[in-house]
C-alpha cells in the first residue's frame, strides 16, 4: 500500500513541480528553513515562532522570530525580529508581549512589532525561561553550583600553582557530550515589573540536588506555572551515587516565592514522571508516568492529579500507546497528546473524565502543539515534506498555515514512499517502507537503513541527519523496517528487544529485506548496502559477523563494537544494564556477551565505513576506533571518519554535508554507482 500523505502535501508537490524537476540534494537539505515550536496568544490571534536559517559561512544555524495573524485567512508570515548578528529564540506570548531569549538575557517586544527591550541583567548565562501567565514573574533555569541562593556567580579563588586536572568522587563525571563542572540546572524566580526583571532572582529548588530541566534534552516542557502564577511544577531526578543508574524523575511543587521547600508529588513512583502541565482552570495537574524503574522506554501513561484533594488518575492506562507530549484544551475538559502509532505520530484528544482517545490527524509526524480557542495549531512533517504549521479542526484534513520552504523546494521532485508489512520474528506483523527515487527507471541499488534507539521508529517524519529523500535523490531505493523493539506497536513489541539485541531484530531485518525486494521489483536485490547509527550502528557490527555475505558495503555510525567496554564506558548506565537484563556486567557478563559483536570479528568481510564523534560520550569514539582497527587488521576495505566537534549526532552544516558525501560516496563505490557516473 502506498504511504498516504495529506492532501495538502500532495497538492503542494503537484503545484510546485516544474516540467524538469530534480532530486533533493544534501546542499538543498542543509539550507532549508526550520520552524521551532509555536507560541500563541491567549485570544488565539497571534502565533510567533523561532525559525532557523543556515549560516554556512559561520557553519551554524541562526534564529529569527516570525509571526502570523491567525484570524486572517491566507495571511502570510511576517518577520518580527531578524537581526543577522543575533539569535532571537524561545518566544513566549503573555498578553500582547512577546518574550524571547537573546544575548544571554530575556527580552520583550510588542507582538505587533517595535523595538526590543532587555529585561534581565544577571551574569553567567542561562538555559531557558518561562514567563508566568500573570506576567509578573519569570522563572529562569541556569547552571549554577548546587545550593546557589540566586543566579549570582560566586567568586572562586584558584591556587597560584593550580593544575588543569579535574577530580570526581562519584558519577556522572560526564554526560552526553560534556564533562561535569559540578554545576546543576536550577530554577530561579525573578519579579517582572515595568522596569524589567532586574537582579539575580531567588532559587526555589531548596536543598534538592539534580538538574531541572533534566539533561541533556530536557527543556520548557519540564517546567510549568500555575495559571495564577503562584506555584511552579518541575521535573527533577535527585542526584547521588545512583544517578547514572536511575530513571526516577519526579514532579515537584513549590511556591514561586520560595517560601517553603519543594514537595515531591510522585514519590511513590520510582520510575520516570515528567512533563507537568496545569489545566487552565488551575484544578488539575497532568503529566506522564512510566512504571518500571531503570527503563527509559517504558510506556508513558497520561496521569492526572486533583490539586485540591491529591487524588490521582491513570487516564490512558488502557491505551497501549506511549504519550509523547501533553497540552490542555482551553476548557480543561480534554487534553491533546501525541504518540507513535504504526509509523505515524498523530495528534490525539483525550477526554479528561473518561480517558476516551480520539485520533485527530492521520498521516505524518506532529512535532509541536500549541492550543488556541479555535483548536490546536501543530507543526507537521513527513518523509517527503519538512515541517510547516497547520490548524487542526474537529474533523477533516488539517488546514495549512505556512509554506516556509516553498521557494527552496521549487524545482525539486520528492521520492515516492510505499509501506509494506510482513510476518517477522515470533510470527508478529512487522512494518516497513520503501522510498523510490523520483523519475527512476529500471532497478536501483538499495540503502537498507536501520534506526537507532533501539526503542525508536523509522516513521513518516522528516529528518536532517538521516534523510531518506536525500538517499533517494542520490539514486538509492531506501528501505527501512520497524523491527522488534520499535515504538508505535504496543509496549510488548517495544519490550521484546530486551536481552534480544541480536536475535529477533536481525530476523526481522532479514525477512524485511526479502519482503521488500520481492514486492518492489524496482529494487536491485543483489546490490545493497546497509547503514545505521547508535543501535543501528551496533546492528551493522552484528551483521558483519552474522550476515556477512548479504551486503556490498556497510556504513556504521556510533555503534557498539564491544559490549563489555560499552558497559563500563557509557555514562547512562541504566540504559545498557536494562537492555541486557537489569544487572551489571560483573554480575551477569553472559547477558552482555551473548550479543557482543567483538566475538565474531573472524567472520567479518564486508567493506565498512566507520563514523564517530570525539564528543560522543553515549557510545564513546573508542568503540568506532576499535571497529576500524578490527577491519584494518583483517584487511577488509574500510574507512574511518572522525568528527572532533560532534557528539552522538552530526549537527554542524558543513559536517552534515561531509557526512552525506562520505556515506553516499562509500555506497557509490561498492554498488558500482561511482563507476557508472564517470
Amino acid at each position: 500500500m502506498r504511504m498516504l500523505l495529506s492532501a495538502s502535501f500532495v497538492a503542494l508537490a503537484v503545484a510546485a513541480a516544474p516540467a524538469f524537476a530534480r532530486p533533493l540534494t544534501i546542499e538543498d537539505l542543509t539550507m532549508l528553513s526550520r520552524i521551532g515550536a509555536p507560541a500563541v496568544s491567549k485570544d488565539g490571534r497571534w502565533m510567533v515562532w523561532a525559525q532557523r536559517e543556515t549560516d554556512l559561512d559561520s557553519d551554524r544555524g541562526r534564529f529569527d522570530l516570525w509571526r502570523l495573524d491567525l484570524t486572517k485567512p491566507g495571511a502570510a508570515p511576517e518577520r518580527l525580529l531578524a537581526d543577522p548578528q543575533k539569535d532571537e529564540n524561545d518566544p513566549q506570548i503573555v498578553g500582547n508581549t512577546v518574550y524571547f531569549a537573546m544575548d544571554d538575557a530575556v527580552w520583550a517586544v510588542p507582538v505587533t512589532g517595535g523595538t526590543p527591550r532587555r529585561l534581565t541583567d544577571f551574569k553567567g548565562g542561562f538555559n531557558g525561561f518561562k514567563v508566568a501567565p500573570t506576567g509578573d514573574k519569570i522563572v529562569v533555569w541556569a547552571d549554577r553550583l548546587p545550593g546557589a541562593p540566586s543566579l549570582e556567580e560566586p567568586m572562586i579563588r584558584k591556587l597560584a600553582d593550580a593544575g588543569s586536572g579535574r577530580t570526581y568522587d562519584q558519577l556522572f563525571v560526564r554526560h552526553w557530550d560534556k564533562w561535569s563542572d559540578g554545576k546543576r540546572s536550577q530554577l530561579f524566580v525573578l519579579p517582572l515589573t515595568a522596569a524589567g526583571a532586574r537582579g539575580n532572582g531567588k532559587a526555589v529548588v531548596g536543598n534538592l540536588v539534580g538538574d531541572t530541566p533534566s539533561k541533556p534534552f530536557g527543556g520548557a516542557e519540564e517546567v510549568a506555572w500555575s495559571p495564577d502564577g503562584k506555584t511552579l511544577y518541575f521535573a527533577l531526578r535527585e542526584a547521588g551515587r545512583i544517578e547514572p543508574t536511575s530513571t526516577n524523575l519526579d514532579i515537584f511543587e513549590v511556591p514561586a516565592d520560595g517560601s517553603r521547600a519543594p514537595v515531591n508529588l510522585t514519590a511513590d513512583n520510582k520510575a520516570t514522571d515528567n512533563q507537568p502541565v496545569v489545566s487552565p482552570d488551575g484544578r488539575t495537574l497532568a503529566w506522564f508516568a512510566m512504571r518500571r524503574p531503570g527503563y527509559e522506554a517504558d510506556r508513558q501513561v497520561l496521569m492526572l492529579r486533583d490539586l485540591a484533594t491529591g487524588r490521582m488518575t491513570s487516564l490512558t492506562e488502557k491505551w497501549d500507546r506511549s504519550v509523547g507530549s501533553i497540552a490542555w484544551a482551553p476548557d480543561s475538559r480534554s487534553l491533546y497528546v501525541t504518540a507513535d502509532d504504526t509509523q505515524e505520530t498523530p495528534l490525539f484528544r483525550v477526554d479528561a473524565t473518561t480517558g476516551q482517545v480520539t485520533r485527530l490527524t492521520q498521516q505524518g509526524h506532529v512535532g509541536a502543539v500549541a492550543v488556541t480557542p479555535s483548536g490546536p495549531v501543530i507543526a507537521l512533517d513527513s518523509l517527503t515534506a519538512p515541517a510547516d504549521f497547520y490548524r487542526v479542526a474537529a474533523t477533516g484534513t488539517p488546514q495549512r498555515l505556512t509554506n516556509v520552504n516553498a521557494a527552496k523546494l521549487a524545482g525539486i521532485d520528492m521520492p515516492t514512499v510505499e509501506r509494506f508489512s510482513f510476518t517477522g520474528a515470533n510470527n508478529d506483523t512487522v512494518w516497513g517502507y520503501a522510498v523510490k527515487p523520483a523519475n527512476s527507471t529500471g532497478k536501483v541499488p538499495i540503502a537498507y537503513m536501520v534506526h537507532g534507539g533501539p526503542q525508536g521508529s523509522s516513521n513518516n517524519s522528516w529528518s536532517y541527519r538521516w534523510n531518506p529523500a536525500v538517499f533517494a535523490g542520490a539514486g538509492y531505493g531506501l528501505v527501512a523496517v520497524d523491527f522488534h523493539g520499535s515504538t508505535g506497536y504496543g509496549q510488548a513489541f517495544t519490550d521484546s528487544i530486551r536481552n534480544n539485541w541480536g536475535g529477533w531484530p536481525l530476523e526481522d531485518l532479514k525477512k524485511g529485506l526479502s519482503a521488500a525486494t520481492t514486492r518492489f521489483t524496482w529494487l536491485d536485490a543483489d546490490n545493497a548496502c546497509a547503514l545505521g547509527a547508535s543501535y543501528g550502528g551496533y546492528m551493522m557490527n552484528w551483521i558483519e559477523g552474522q550476515w556477512p555475505d548479504r551486503f556490498k558495503c556497510i556504513v556504521q555510525h556510533d555503534g557498539v563494537f564491544d559490549a563489555r567496554a560499552m558497559a563500563y564506558e557509557t555514562e547512562e548506565l541504566w540504559f545498557d544494564e536494562w537492555e541486557h537484563g537489569g544487572k551489571t556486567y560483573y554480575e551477569d557478563p553472559q547477558a552482555f556477551e551473548k550479543w557482543n559483536p567483538v566475538h565474531h570479528v573472524a567472520k567479518w568481510k564486508t567493506p565498512q565505513l566507520v563514523i564517530t564523534g570525539e564528543k560522543d560520550l553515549r557510545i564513546p569514539y573508542t568503540q568506532g576506533l576499535a571497529a576500524f582497527t578490527a577491519l584494518q587488521r583483517r584487511g577488509i576495505p574500510s574507512r574511518l571518519l572522525v568528527f572532533p566537534n560532534e557528539n552522538h549526532w552530526v549537527l554542524k552544516p558543513k559536517n552534515s554535508r561531509q557526512w552525506y558525501r562520505e556515506v553516499t560516496g562509500w555506497m557509490d563505490k561498492w554498488t558500482g554507482k561511482a563507476a557508472a557516473n564517470q
